[in-house]
């Protein structure tokens, strides 16, 4: 009898782990602006390691394939290779017998129809497309083009002033950012290489913690210029493209429907995320800049809209979304079912709720959910559930959101479609009635979901909170003339409304409900194209120049995280959450750095507002 070994796998096995556990991060940290022709051919190159050599379309195919990748790549290629490279994927794809082949020829198809127009530019121009180039990843990937580099090393030589200064240069909003950012910048952070990437949100927070906004003074503006531009809106876009103009000399004069300004930072996120006297520091720093006058408690309608654009010489509108997209389903009529909007907008005039006693069902799976449940919890409620209708790794929440959430007791109910309210005769609810779902196949690169063979279930609850997203309030604007598509608002590339030559608008209006930081690279970049187009180009000095690099540290080192309050503290109250970087944390993970906008990355982006 032939005997069975225990032993761990072959000891070149052991070491492939490690060699592919580098590959991984490489691909991880795959800078912007790469070419997607070669990209495709890194990833087929790779594939055909992988083949056992059983099946001939696999075995022989991939090979072929790549040498006609390769030559188009290498800009060599005539149209027929095109055609050649898709009959060749094709046949490896419906002839391989594993999903080895099977994989590598779908990647190459999907790719040809995805960079289409990359393709015909180096079969027919015999080069890549333009702007093909690398870019730093931090600023690439940040919305508002911050010199993240920069300001970090700022803050790691301890200047906060300085540091805060250099992020407005491109974001007015560094506390919030500092509190709230979903830190797109640290994608594809080079850092990744040799251990993990940078901490950069929580390096912004260690800087606006050394110096509040506020007492940075904000640049002088530059000589008035006479014109008029009328902002609608106080959320992140339109306080962001307020300030850009006021500093460039034009009289900013601000429209906002409710009594503080802040938009959906100050009605949408729980002062436990973010303080309300760390937001007032932003704005008050932005409202010291230049001409800006700020209207509260105003409605703006249609004539207002007509007047406005008739009387200034531009107006940028960045409402937000502020109103709560509703469920279609029996019973949402009762008593006792309210959206997210609805009770975060109260909790942003500082009117809390007493959930005491109480068992609370919040539905939905993104941010806005997660702030419900915690917020319920918070206010005393007995019970929390949150019920999703897909799993928790399909959560569109940030994981570190869903992992606090838990740690303070919400109960996660995942695969349950809510179907039904139940209430009481006296039209109160008493219970959400829910599907039990099985997941499927994939759609829009999730797993979508079915009503699975199982009886519907029955959850008790006082209270019900929608929370499946925001809509905008577009028939005012629809009626001055402004066209709407699914919900938003319909602009070019510049954020100008089509047919009104002198209106703008940005921000979640015209997006969809996004993150800050999305806003504010927006209402930067309606700035500084309604400047151009009243006939100007200003450029700004912000006064401050990133340091000289150092030389790169790269030993490996651990990510410096931030800690919270211990839950037994901090589910009982809306004080902030987070403990913040000490010093020494500070200075650590600032100086794992690689300083990418000196070493290696290639230029910063472009798309600023220019500044000296």
């Amino acid at each position: 009898m032939t005997r069975l070994s225990v032993r761990p796998p072959a000891v070149t096995d052991a070491r492939n782990e490690e060699t592919m556990q580098s590959f991984m991060r490489r691909i991880e940290a795959t800078p912007p602006g790469q070419c997607a022709v070669t990209l495709l051919l890194s990833q087929l190159d790779a594939s055909r390691l992988q083949t056992c050599g059983k099946c001939v379309p696999c075995r022989d195919g991939l090979p072929q394939l790549a040498e006609i990748l390769r030559r188009i790549a290498g800009c060599k290629a005539e149209p027929d290779d095109l055609e050649a490279l898709k009959s060749l994927a094709e046949m490896i794809r419906d002839g391989s017998d594993c999903a080895i082949g099977w994989d590598a020829a779908q990647a190459v198809l999907d790719g040809i129809e995805r960079f289409s127009d990359e393709f015909r530019s180096h079969i027919e121009a015999h080069e890549c497309q333009k702007g093909i180039a690398q870019s730093v990843p931090c600023e690439t990937f940040c919305p508002a083009h911050v010199d993240v580099p920069g300001y970090i090393a700022l803050a790691g030589e301890g200047r906060f002033a300085e540091a805060v200064a250099l992020i407005r240069k491109d974001n007015p909003f560094p506390t919030a950012c500092g509190f709230v950012c979903e830190h797109p910048c640290e994608k594809r952070c080079r850092r990744t290489l040799i251990d993990a990437p940078i901490n950069i949100r929580g390096i912004k927070k260690y800087a606006v913690d050394g110096a509040a906004a506020d007492t940075v003074p904000v640049p002088k503006a530059l000589p008035p210029t006479g014109r008029t531009i009328a902002v609608i809106g106080a959320g992140p876009s339109g306080l962001t493209c307020a300030y850009y103009l006021a500093l460039m000399g034009h009289k900013v004069k601000v429209y906002e429907a409710r009594d503080k300004l802040g938009g959906m930072m100050r009605y949408g996120i729980p002062a436990y995320r973010f303080p309300r006297e760390r937001l007032d520091e932003d704005i008050r720093a932005i409202l010291s800049a230049g001409d800006i006058e700020v209207v509260t408690n105003a409605s703006i309608g249609t004539e207002e809209m007509k007047t406005l654009s008739r009387e200034c010489d531009a107006v940028y509108v960045a409402i937000g979304a502020h109103a709560a997209k509703g469920l279609r389903l029996p019973g949402m009529d009762s008593k006792g079912v309210i959206s997210a909007v609805e009770m975060l907008r109260a909790i942003g005039d500082d009117v809390y709720p007493d959930y005491r006693g109480k068992k609370i069902a919040v539905i939905g799976g993104g941010n806005v959910a997660m702030d419900c449940v915690r917020t319920a919890v918070r206010a005393g409620a007995d019970e929390v559930n949150l019920v999703y209708r897909r799993r928790i790794d399909d959560m569109t929440a940030l994981k570190e959101e869903i992992h606090a959430a838990i740690a303070e007791g919400v109960e996660m109910l995942t695969l349950e479609a809510p179907v039904s309210v139940e209430a009481d005769e006296n039209g109160c609810c008493r219970a959400l009635i829910m599907q039990p779902q099985k997941i499927g196949a994939y759609t829009r690169g999730r797993p979508g979901v079915a009503a699975a063979d199982k009886e519907t279930e029955r959850l008790e609850a006082d209270l019900i909170i929608a929370a499946v997203g925001q809509d905008v309030v577009t028939k005012p604007f629809e009626d001055f003339g402004m066209p709407v598509k699914w919900g938003a608002f319909v602009t070019d590339e510049f954020l100008q409304v089509p047919g009104l030559p002198n209106v703008y608008a940005g921000g979640d209006c015209q997006s969809g409900p996004t993150t800050v930081i999305r806003a504010v690279g927006a209402g930067k970049a309606a700035a500084r194209n309604i400047d151009e187009m009243l006939g100007y180009h200003h450029i700004l000095d912000c006064g401050v120049r990133a340091p000289a690099p150092k030389a790169n540290n790269r030993t490996p080192m651990g990510r410096v995280n931030i800690n919270e309050r211990p839950v037994k503290f901090r589910k009982r109250d809306f004080k902030d959450v987070e403990l913040g970087m000490s010093r020494e944390e500070a200075i650590q993970e600032c100086g794992r750095c690689l300083r990418c906008d000196c070493f290696g990355a290639g230029a910063a982006v472009g798309g600023r507002i220019q500044y000296v």
